[in-house]
């Protein structure tokens, strides 16, 4: 594509009127939903669907933008809806507008600057109202309408791409971490006559005594990693710990919830505050297998507390771990760091292309509806 705009191509010559919304849709505030009869009509507010209901606040094709909360939570519906205070919808005036351009072009704008609340994010009528929208081709409604139509067609069609890209990324990560959690419970199911079995307080020394909290206001700030109950939390300037480590969350809802490893190896100067044990071991081998193992596991039997679950250093000592020879050991970490280098990658990976084919779709998004804005429009 040249550096020309794709929408100069499609004005072939013709000019781009910029008007204040307001001169483009009115908009309109929502009502409460309390009394209403269940339906099958949606309800939404500034973070999306709250129920259904049996009436409805609009029925043709609109904008809702949020009045405070998730501000950037832009919805275009086609059905009738019902909208709460938390998010205009907007009555869009379709002889110079179509109504999925309107909301293609909004969803361009960083509504963030436009913020005006003191706590929770919030977006004013009379902020929204003098927003500039470009109109092509202004003088002839019936050209302006079809060039609005073709930029959302095409944008329809990046959307259902980058849609169903993101669906077949993300199905490749789950696969791949069940992959690699299959093939570690394999390693690592060992039968009660197999091996020895030894407590994780007789294969490893503690060294909770020397963990310490630093409130996050007296943090210097530095390039010394600050450890939490589930990774850095923040970078010092001093540190406690200078070596190889095996760092296990001592509370958090992750002990039960398991989103990420509760025990997670480090190297090199530290600091760690007391909501993760510290666990020193003779070889690295012994330290990967433990890590591998613990995050294998269900811990639910040695955690207390419901409201803030907690596995403290007795409980975390008296966890049973099958011992096997030094040799298996090595075998079975050569085996699952080859595994994790994988699966870190692809996680990795895949993410990243997730986020580069949305940067993708934004930029053509953006390319589309880029036309020069006059410096100042008219009320």
């Amino acid at each position: 594509m040249s550096n020309l705009h794709y929408m100069e191509k499609l004005l072939d010559g013709t000019e781009v009127e910029w008007k204040p919304l307001e001169q483009v849709a009115k908009i309109k505030h929502g009502k409460d939903w309390k009394g209403l009869d269940a339906g099958n009509v949606p309800v939404y507010g500034s973070g999306g669907i709250m129920g259904y209901v049996g009436a409805y606040s609009y029925n043709k094709p609109s904008v809702l933008i949020p009045r405070k909360g998730s501000i950037t939570n832009i919805f275009y519906i086609e059905s009738p809806f019902w909208n709460v205070d938390t998010i205009f919808y907007t009555e869009i005036d379709r002889s110079l507008i179509i109504p999925k351009f309107l909301y293609y072009f909004i969803k361009t704008i960083d509504l963030m600057a436009l913020d005006t609340g003191s706590g929770r994010p919030s977006l004013t009528q009379a902020i929204l109202n003098k927003i500039p929208i470009p109109i092509p081709s202004p003088e002839n409604p019936e050209k302006s309408l079809e060039i609005q139509a073709e930029i959302v067609r095409i944008l329809d069609a990046f959307t259902e791409l980058t849609a169903e890209l993101t669906a077949e990324l993300t199905t490749e990560i789950t696969a791949r971490k069940k992959q690699y959690n299959y093939y570690r419970d394999q390693l690592l199911n060992f039968e009660e006559g197999d091996v020895e079995w030894k407590t994780l307080g007789g294969m490893a020394e503690n060294l909770d005594s020397m963990r310490k909290p630093i409130t996050s206001g007296l943090r210097e700030s530095g390039s010394i990693p600050y450890y939490g109950a589930s990774g850095i939390v923040d970078y010092v300037k001093g540190y406690i710990f200078d070596g190889d480590f095996l760092l296990v969350s001592e509370d958090g809802a992750n002990l039960v919830a398991r989103n990420t490893p509760i025990a997670f190896s480090i190297s090199g100067k530290s600091w760690v505050n007391n909501h993760a044990h510290v666990l020193k071991f003779e070889t690295y081998a012994e330290r990967r297998y433990v890590e591998y193992y613990l995050n294998s596991i269900n811990l639910t039997p040695h955690i207390s507390g419901a409201a803030q679950p907690k596995l403290n250093k007795k409980n975390l000592e008296s966890i049973n771990i099958p011992n096997p020879s030094p040799e298996e050991k090595e075998r079975i970490v050569t085996i699952l760091d080859k595994f994790d280098a994988l699966t870190n990658s692809i996680n990795e990976g895949l993410p990243r292309e997730i986020e580069l084919r949305q940067k993708q779709y934004e930029y053509y998004r953006n390319l589309l509806l880029s036309s020069p804005k006059p410096e100042e429009v008219a009320a």
